[in-house]
């Protein structure tokens, strides 16, 4: 993990704004913004649910988006911001997708692929290494998940039960 870059919170603040849209169409809160030179090249939040697609990750959708723009499949100089530390398939993606840098707020202790369960991008045998940072706005990323998933077990609770 290095340390922060000095639009590393203004950027993560647009990935939260993401999440809360995932958030509103009833996925789980997580969003992502890509960065080149400078510039936001993609957004995009959760979706597996909504497109019925367990790969539509935000991340893995910011890197489609960002690819359709370039023309291109690989990002070079670019970050990648997420609200959630990465699991084992968009830290993939991402290290094909050869990005500088990912830059993640909340540690996800369950699925994390960038140290919190396994850490891919330490592993020399790749032949792609990426710079990756986590707990950047990581408070403002686990209350917003915390509040999501309480609401959404409130809910249960108060379902009608099945007959």
């Amino acid at each position: 993990m290095t340390s922060n870059e000095p639009d590393d919170e203004s950027y993560m603040r647009l990935a939260l704004r993401q999440a809360q849209l995932a958030w509103a169409s009833g996925e789980v809160p997580v969003g992502a913004v890509l960065v080149h030179e400078g510039a936001v090249l993609a957004q995009a939040h959760n979706a597996p649910i909504s497109r019925h697609d367990p790969t539509a990750h935000a991340e893995v959708l910011a890197l489609r988006l960002a690819g359709q723009t370039l023309k291109n499949y690989r990002f070079p100089g670019a970050t990648l911001y997420v609200t959630l530390e990465p699991c084992a398939m968009c830290l993939m993606a991402m290290l094909h997708a050869r990005l500088s840098r990912i830059v993640f707020a909340a540690h996800d202790p369950k699925t994390g692929a960038a140290g919190s369960v396994i850490d891919l991008s330490r592993y020399a045998q790749l032949n792609h290494q990426t710079v990756v940072h986590g707990g950047v706005l990581a408070a403002d990323s686990t209350a917003l998940l915390q509040a999501f998933f309480q609401e959404r077990r409130q809910r249960q609770r108060s379902a009608p039960p099945h007959s």
